[in-house]
C-alpha cells in the first residue's frame, strides 16, 4: 500500500540530512566572548530552524513521539533499510510460522477478491487489509477504501491488528482519489477525518508499530496543503517535528522553498496568514539556505514582502525584530521590539540597540531581564559563526546573554561579577571564565570564590580518564586554583584543591621541595631542593603550573593546542584597570609552556650553591640544558658550564649524556675546597710551620704534665 509514494518520504528525509561542511582541521574549541568584545555584544546570533518551527506546533497529549524504528532505521551495518522491509517485519509480527507464510504469498497477488478468498484462514481485520492494499498498490483507489472501511467497520475486538494501518490507508486511498477527474468534492476533507483518525486510534492503543500515528500528521498537511490551507499544513507538519519525526522538519524546509519560488502577488497574500509568517521569520532568522556564497538570491525580496506584510503585527515581533537587527535594519528593529513582550529573545534585541545608541546602563538592564526571561534549558542548535566558521557548541540563549553582559561587568570593574556569569555558563564560555579567573581575580578573590561557592567534587575513575571524559567544570576551576596558588607560592594552601590524589601528591611534592630549599641553610642540600623541584616543574609542569589559558592554554588538550590572543589594550570594552591586573597576573616569563623556564631558573639557582668543581654542577647545568626551555637558554646554559664548570668525560654530547648530579661529593667538596685552599696558602712556609708545629706539641705536653703534678699535690 505503500510502496508507490515511498520515495515522496525518502525525498524528504534527505532533504532534512546535513549537509557535509568544511570543518579546519583540529579540534573544536568552545566559543570565546571576550577575544572579540564588540564584535560579541553586536553580533546577534542566528537561531535554529529545527527549534524556531517547534514553536509552529504543539503536543498532542497521548500521542508517541517516532523511534529510531521508523525515524532513522539501520540494520546494523549502517545501511537504511527500504520501507518495505520496515512493513514487511512489522506485518509479521505476532503471526505463526503458516500465517507469515500465507501473508508473504498474497502479497504478490494483484487481485484484492482473491487476497480475500486465499486468506480466510487469517484473522478477519488482517485478510481485509491485506485486500485493500492489494487494490491500493495495482491504483484501485475505490476498492482499496471498501476495504480499509470494512476494517474500520468490525467490531473493536475484531480489529486489533490493522485499525491504525486500515484508517492511514484509507486516507491516502482518498486523497488519491481526489485527485482523479470526476473525483467527489468532498474526497479531501474525508481524508482529513480518516488521518485524524489514525492518531486517535494510535492514541487509544491499537497497534501502530509503525508509528502511523505521527505519520498521519504529515499525510493531513499534504492534503490541506492541497486545499490551500498553507497555515494549518505548517502547523501540522511542525507538530510532526515536535514529535520527533525527521520528515515534518524536512517538509517544512520543502515547504520554504515552494514559498520563495511563488510569484510575489501570491506569497504576498500567503504572508497576511500568522503561520506563514512565522515560518518565513523562522527560515530568515536561522539562514536557512545560506551558503559559503553568502545570502541567496531572492531572500531580500522575501524580506521586503515580510516586512510589508507584517507592518502593524503585533505577532511574532521579537523574532521579527531579530530577524531586522540580524539584517542591519536597526529602526525597524527598534519599531518591533516595541510592541514584542516580556520575552527574552525582545529583550536581548533591546540590550543590543541600547549599546548601539551607547547607553550601557539600559543595555545592563536588559541584558538582566533577558537572562531572567531565557529558560535555563532553552537550546538553539549548534552556532555558526559570522565568519562561517562552525562551532559544536550549542547556542544556549541564556548563557549567551550573560556571557555578554560579563562584557559590560568587566568595563565598570565588577570583576567578580563578569567571572560569576561567565562560570555559569557550566563550560560554554570556559575558555572566556578561566582567563578571567587566573588573570583578572586575584589569586584571594578567586579562592575566597571556589571555597564559598564550589565545592570539591568526586574524583573522576580510572575508566574516564582513560577515555578522556573532560572534567567537571568545577573541578577544572578547582585545578586552576590549585596551579595558580602554586606559582604564587601558596604551597601549604594548593594541593588540597587538585581533583584527584595524585595531582595532590604531585602538588606536595613539589611544594615541599621549595619550601626545603628556603629552609635549608647548608648550600648543597638548597641546591638539591632547587634542582628536585626543577626536575619537578618539567615534567609536571603543565599539571601542577600551567595557566589554563595564555601562556600555556593547559585547558586545550594538555597545552597540545594554542590559541591566537591579541594584545589587551584599554579601549571602549576594557579598562585599565582589568589590563592592570592582566599585566600583574602574566606569567613569568610569558612565554609558552613558561613552566620549563621556571624549571631551568630553579637549576640555575641550584647551580649557584654548588661548588664549581664538583660533578653535580656540571650534571645540574646538563640536565637543565636537556629540559628544551628555549635555544637562547640553552645556549647561555652551556656557556656557563664551560666557563666556570669542571671537566667531566660525558660533556661532549652536553644535555644529551646527562649523570645524575652527586650533592653528596658536592658537600664534601666544600671541606676540601676550604682546607685546599689553606694548604696552598701556607706551601712558602712549610718548615717554618712545620718547626712551630713541634713547638706547639711539646708546649702542650709540658702544660699538661705541669697540671697533673699540681692535682697530685
Amino acid at each position: 500500500m505503500f510502496t508507490r509514494n515511498w520515495p515522496r518520504h525518502l525525498l524528504c528525509l534527505s532533504l532534512g540530512l546535513p549537509l557535509g561542511s568544511a570543518l579546519a582541521c583540529g579540534p573544536d574549541f568552545p566559543m570565546r566572548l571576550l577575544e572579540d568584545r564588540a564584535g560579541s555584544l553586536a553580533q546577534l546570533p542566528e537561531g535554529n530552524f529545527k527549534f524556531e518551527i517547534s514553536r509552529l506546533g504543539h503536543a498532542i497529549a497521548g500521542l508517541k513521539n517516532v523511534t529510531a524504528a521508523t525515524n532513522s532505521p539501520d540494520n546494523g551495518y549502517g545501511e537504511t533499510p527500504s520501507y518495505t522491509e520496515q512493513r514487511d517485519q512489522a506485518e509479521q509480527a505476532g503471526l505463526s510460522a503458516e500465517q507469515q507464510a500465507l501473508v508473504k504469498q498474497l502479497r504478490t497477488l494483484t487481485d484484492a477478491h482473491q487476497v480475500e478468498v486465499q486468506g480466510a484462514s487469517l484473522p478477519v481485520d488482517l485478510r481485509l487489509y491485506l485486500a485493500g492494499a492489494v487494490a491500493f498498490n495495482a491504483g484501485e483507489y475505490q476498492v482499496a477504501a471498501e476495504y480499509f472501511q470494512k476494517v474500520l467497520a468490525l467490531p473493536v475486538e475484531q480489529r486489533p491488528l490493522r485499525s491504525t494501518w486500515a484508517a492511514y490507508s484509507l486516507g491516502r486511498a482518498l486523497y488519491e482519489m481526489s485527485a482523479e477527474a470526476d473525483a467527489e468534492p468532498d474526497l479531501l476533507a474525508q481524508a482529513q477525518k480518516a488521518f485524524e483518525q489514525t492518531r486517535q486510534l494510535s492514541i487509544d492503543g491499537f497497534s501502530d508499530p509503525l508509528e502511523l500515528g505521527v505519520a498521519s500528521l504529515g499525510e493531513e498537511a499534504r492534503v490541506v496543503r492541497t486545499t490551500g490551507d498553507w497555515n494549518r499544513a505548517i502547523e501540522l507538519y511542525a507538530t510532526q517535528h515536535i514529535h520527533g519525526s525527521a520528515v515534518g522538519y524536512a517538509s517544512l524546509k520543502q515547504l520554504m522553498g515552494e514559498l520563495t519560488a511563488l510569484p510575489d502577488d501570491e506569497l504576498t497574500a500567503l504572508l497576511k496568514g500568522k503561520t506563514v509568517q512565522q515560518l518565513v521569520t523562522a527560515s530568515l532568522l536561522s539562514r536557512v539556505g545560506w551558503s559559503f556564497d553568502g545570502q541567496p538570491p531572492g531572500e531580500k525580496k522575501l524580506i521586503q514582502l515580510l516586512q510589508g506584510s507584517t507592518r502593524g503585527s503585533l505577532d511574532n515581533a521579537d523574532r521579527l525584530a531579530a530577524l531586522n537587527y540580524q539584517q542591519g535594519d536597526y529602526a525597524s528593529a527598534k519599531a518591533f521590539v516595541e510592541h514584542a513582550g516580556d520575552g527574552g529573545l525582545a529583550w536581548w534585541v533591546r540590550a543590543k540597540l541600547a549599546l548601539r545608541e551607547g547607553d550601557k546602563t539600559a543595555a545592563t538592564a536588559a541584558y538582566a531581564k533577558a537572562a531572567q526571561a531565557f529558560p535555563q534549558n532553552e537550546a538553539w542548535g549548534e552556532a555558526r559563526l559570522p565568519e562561517w566558521d562552525y562551532n559544536d557548541v550549542v547556542v544556549q540563549p541564556k548563557c549567551r546573554v550573560e556571557g555578554e553582559s560579563a562584557i559590560l561587568a568587566l568595563q565598570r570593574g565588577d570583576y567578580l561579577q563578569a567571572f560569576d556569569q561567565l562560570y555559569r555558563s557550566n563550560g560554554v564560555y570556559w575558555l572566556d571564565a578561566a582567563t578571567v579567573a587566573e588573570r583578572v581575580l586575584t589569586v584571594d578573590e578567586l579562592k575566597h570564590y571556589v571555597d564559598t561557592n564550589v565545592p570539591a567534587v568526586p574524583p573522576q575513575t580510572q575508566e574516564q580518564r582513560d577515555n578522556y571524559a573532560p572534567l567537571p567544570v568545577a573541578a577544572s576551576l578547582r585545578d586552576l586554583l590549585g596551579r595558580r596558588l602554586l606559582r604564587e607560592e601558596h604551597y601549604d594552601e594548593a594541593p588540597g584543591y587538585f581533583d584527584n590524589v595524585e595531582l595532590q601528591n604531585k602538588a606536595k611534592a613539589y611544594a615541599e621541595q621549595r619550601q626545603e630549599a628556603d629552609a635549608a641553610w647548608w648550600p648543597t642540600t638548597r641546591a638539591a631542593a632547587l634542582f628536585n623541584a626543577g626536575s619537578m616543574a618539567r615534567q609536571w609542569g603543565m599539571e601542577i603550573l600551567g595557566y589554563e589559558m595564555s601562556p600555556d592554554y593547559a585547558s586545550l588538550f594538555g597545552g597540545n593546542f594554542s590559541l591566537e590572543t591579541a594584545e589587551l589594550k584599554v579601549g571602549p570594552l576594557v579598562s585599565e584597570g582589568e589590563v592592570q591586573r592582566q599585566q600583574a597576573s602574566a606569567a613569568q616569563p610569558d612565554v609558552r609552556f613558561h613552566y620549563r623556564f621556571v624549571a631551568t631558573a630553579l637549576a640555575s639557582r641550584a647551580a649557584d650553591n654548588l661548588p664549581h668543581t664538583s660533578q653535580a654542577f656540571a650534571a645540574v647545568l646538563c640536565t637543565a640544558y636537556s629540559w628544551n626551555s628555549s635555544l637562547e637558554e640553552q645556549s647561555a646554559i652551556y656557556q656557563r658550564y664551560v666557563d666556570e664548570g669542571p671537566y667531566v668525560y660525558w660533556a661532549g654530547d652536553f644535555g644529551h649524556q646527562c649523570r645524575s648530579p652527586d650533592f653528596q661529593n658536592a658537600s664534601k667538596r666544600y671541606v676540601t675546597q676550604a682546607t685546599d685552599s689553606v694548604r696552598s696558602a701556607l706551601r712558602p712556609y712549610k718548615k717554618p710551620v712545620q718547626f712551630g708545629g713541634v713547638v706547639v706539641v711539646v708546649a702542650a705536653a709540658l702544660l699538661l704534665i705541669n697540671r697533673r703534678r699540681r692535682k697530685a699535690q
